[in-house]
């Protein structure tokens, strides 16, 4: 029997909540962990028309992009709107469960299935997310307490490298000194050069954790001074991060770039539209899923030919394109991230072999319903 928190461990490793931005909310909203999983809806809004839809299929779990309550809130109840669905959930034994800024950062994430919507092969985030800062303690102890000490080197965080606890690397050794008059060492007398079997440690560990490990191999080491470097790992480019550049297989015009970005995403009121010269050639892209006009900076550094995302605004628009940044491509916000459902269904299908079926919603939630142009080219 597939659980709720079997299905949840395969998001949460796909999606780590850690990722996601402090000002968010994401993770299980209801739900009971030990309770069985076979169907799971997959929806960008969580809404009532994809609650709706999860009661319709049969589904016990709805996975959504965005949070259902992205702000604190004091209570549920059944006559606030919010409050209702999850009342609707509760009662009909369905969890939500959501994935926000750490799918967004994900590798892969949404804005990499927004970037396979298009044919881009991806090269590398927009934003990279800042590197891990990190540390390598190497120590020196006699061999008979390098268990001891490396325990207390583990507990104080020192060996967390990924999915991987209590990492380390040991040699053993030959370890020379001379206490001078007035030390108290643990092993020998002053004034006499000893030789000891010595056995050379060395563990990663978060810089933020320095102190903290430094502190707890002094209080495990036997010796009066421990001998012990500590040095800073350059700090390698990540590979997560706010969206994605990628390059198109050959360059073609805007226009038909942007008519290429209208064929790949469901249609909407908003649709799709651009802004530079239509004859302008693209190849090389920047693509953000979501409300991506905070990072126009970005794409002008990647050096890109066109950015799509969502939810651009006039005054930074027109100041981007003034400056002789990339052309830009704006499409519905919902649109920009469904294609995400998808690869988050396949996630799950993969990760249970098919045991647990997978629905991606093709409900448009989207709040934009009518979308008009003029057919008189009327007098500004």
């Amino acid at each position: 029997m597939t659980t709720l928190g079997d299905v949840l461990a395969v998001l949460e490793a796909a999606y780590p909540p850690g990722t996601a931005e402090s000002w968010d909310a994401v993770g299980l909203v209801c739900g009971d962990r030990a309770e069985p999983v076979t169907k799971v809806l997959f929806c960008v809004d969580p809404t009532g028309s994809t609650v709706d839809e999860a009661l319709e299929v049969g589904a016990q779990l709805l996975v959504a992009h965005h949070p259902l309550m992205l702000r604190g809130v004091n209570g549920v109840p059944a006559d606030d709107p919010k409050g209702a669905l999850v009342h609707r959930l509760i009662r009909a034994g369905v969890a939500l469960h959501t994935a926000h800024t750490n799918a967004d950062a994900a590798n892969p994430g949404v804005s990499d299935a927004l970037a396979a919507a298009l044919g881009l092969r991806v090269t590398g985030p927009l934003s990279p997310a800042p590197a891990r800062r990190l540390d390598v303690l190497a120590a020196h102890v006699p061999v008979g307490h390098a268990e001891r000490v490396l325990d207390a080197l583990h507990a104080a965080g020192a060996g967390a490298v990924g999915d991987y606890r209590d990492a380390a690397w040991t040699v053993d050794g030959t370890g020379r000194f001379r206490p001078l008059a007035g030390a108290a060492p643990a092993i020998g007398e002053p004034g006499r050069p000893e030789r000891v079997a010595e056995t050379r440690v060395e563990v990663v560990l978060d810089r933020r954790l320095r102190a903290d490990v430094v502190r707890a191999l002094r209080a495990a080491h036997p010796y009066e001074e421990p001998a012990f470097n500590l040095n800073e790992v350059a700090e390698l480019p990540s590979d997560t991060g706010i969206g994605r550049v990628g390059e198109l297989p050959a360059a073609e015009p805007l226009r038909a770039f942007a008519q290429r970005v209208a064929d790949a995403l469901p249609a909407t009121a908003w649709g799709v539209r651009a802004a530079g010269d239509p004859d302008r050639p693209v190849r090389r892209v920047a693509v953000c899923g979501g409300a991506g006009d905070g990072y126009l900076s970005a794409a002008v550094r990647a050096g890109v030919d066109a950015y799509v995302t969502a939810d651009l605004r006039h005054h930074p628009a027109g100041e981007h394109l003034a400056a002789g940044g990339p052309a830009l491509v704006d499409v519905a916000h919902w649109a920009s991230e469904w294609p995400w459902c998808g690869q988050a269904a396949d996630v799950v299908r993969a990760a249970f072999g098919g045991t647990v079926e997978v629905v991606v919603s093709t409900r448009r939630t989207d709040p934009w319903t009518v979308g008009a142009t003029s057919r008189t080219g009327g007098t500004p």
